[in-house]
């Protein structure tokens, strides 16, 4: 059954993600803001992929000077949705 949230990141140029998982894969992420063609190419790159091992490889990414950045942010979205549902279950 497909879940779809809104995560707001902070410290980061976009102002919003919206999340679709399946089970534990990700189907769909959009960013709104942030630099387009990088948000896009994270997007399509994350969709398929299972959330753990997004976890993993987006985490502690930083943009710049910035302590985090768009992937960092989804990947404490997708932190936060797992935590979520663990504790409902």
């Amino acid at each position: 059954m497909e879940t779809t949230f809104d995560y707001q990141p902070r410290g980061t140029c976009s102002r919003n993600i919206q999340i679709t998982v399946d089970g534990d894969t990700v189907t769909r992420v959009v960013f709104t803001g942030g630099c387009s063609g990088n948000t896009q190419g994270v997007s399509a790159l994350c969709e398929g992929m299972k959330i753990d091992d997004l976890i993993e490889k987006l985490s502690g990414i930083q943009c710049g000077m910035k302590p985090t950045s768009c992937p960092d942010q989804l990947a404490n979205a997708l932190r936060t949705y797992k935590s979520k549902t663990e504790s409902a279950s």
